[in-house]
């Protein structure tokens, strides 16, 4: 089948070699958080806990889609289903195109058993709203996982350097709006790496999203995975010209800091650290996500992929003791975030 055969292609290319994308940084490095020499905190006491969508979270962190479809796709969603469980942070599974076409592979993306508790989301590409999917479809992914809620990701300029791919992006919003109001679980939009505008943003609130994950630059390039397995060398080539397109991770926050919203933002793209995921907070994010790393971990072994989330909220326990803040809200709320010299 020629969705799994892409579907391997990609996990294999992802872990073979630099697929993040050079030109162009997640922009979290921009960023420093003033060092408080008197925090006046144990270190031990530092709650990184939060609660989303009505689950309590030990930290505020998420699996990113990954994978999912294949035999190893499969292996890998449950090994970092235990870890996001045993760590107690949420996570989302890869695209379920595959399992509403082919019910056989369903198997890879079936995690609850494995983590009842978890804040689980399930994905589908918004795409395929103009590719005969509606609220069927939407529906059955998140009945075939027990998701708490309901990922669609945006991702033009990968279908469009995609060979065969989904390019018809005409009208998705309204079919995205009418989703929201349709179905009882939340919905959540997130961009595969390339960001989220102030602009775009806007006009999801609009569509009555439960959430944004604003997908920056910086992190895993889809111009490059696709490049790379592309048989078309005129795309291909092209793909070289813009290996750097897309908005910098903290951009995508910076513009979303003046936009009335009451929604769920996830931050992904170049999360590389506890660091980055307390810069990200720090600039208005709920939640960090994190995908790459993780996926690199979890094909070696679930341990190891526990071990990465564990360092993640150490890092994030680390910085938040250096700036004296004691929990996420106010860490959120900090004054302590510099960038170029001057005070966030």
């Amino acid at each position: 089948m020629d969705e799994i055969k892409r579907k391997k292609e990609h996990l294999e290319i992802s872990m073979k070699g630099d697929m993040e994308n050079g030109e162009i940084t997640s922009g979290f490095e921009e960023y420093r958080f003033v060092h408080n020499a008197l925090p006046e905190l144990d270190a031990d006491s530092i709650d990184t806990g939060i609660e989303v969508l009505g689950k309590k979270l030990a930290a505020p962190l998420m699996i990113a889609p990954i994978t999912g479809g294949t035999g190893e796709g499969g292996v890998i969603n449950r090994r970092l289903a235990a870890a996001a469980a045993g760590a107690g942070i949420a996570m989302a599974v890869g695209s379920q195109r595959i399992a509403l076409e082919d019910p056989g592979s369903r198997h890879a993306f079936t995690v609850r058993d494995t983590a009842p508790d978890m804040l689980l989301f399930a994905n589908l590409g918004a795409v395929q709203l103009n590719y005969g999917y509606g609220l069927k479809q939407c529906r059955e992914a998140v009945d075939m996982i027990g998701a708490d809620g309901l990922m669609l990701h945006l991702n033009p300029m990968q279908e469009v350097f995609q060979d065969g791919g989904n390019r018809d992006f005409s009208g998705l919003a309204d079919k995205i709006k009418n989703i929201c109001k349709s179905v009882s679980f939340p919905v959540v939009v997130r961009e595969v790496g390339f960001g989220i505008s102030a602009g775009t943003a806007e006009k999801l609130i609009s569509c009555g999203v439960s959430g944004i994950d604003i997908g920056g630059a910086g992190g895993t390039s889809w111009i490059n995975i696709e490049a790379e397995r592309s048989q078309d060398h005129v795309r291909a080539r092209i793909a070289k010209t813009c290996r750097g397109w897309g908005i910098p991770a903290a951009e995508c926050l910076e513009g979303m800091r003046g936009l009335k919203k009451d929604i769920l933002i996830i931050a992904s793209g170049g999360i590389r650290s506890g660091l980055d995921a307390a810069r990200a907070i720090a600039l208005g994010a709920d939640i960090a996500g994190i995908a790459l790393p993780l996926l690199k971990a979890a094909s070696v072994s679930g341990e190891k992929a526990r071990a990465l989330i564990d360092e993640y909220i150490t890092g994030l326990r680390i910085a938040m003791f250096g700036i004296g803040a004691k929990n996420i809200e106010e860490l959120k709320n900090t004054r302590y975030l510099k960038k170029k010299g001057r005070h966030i």
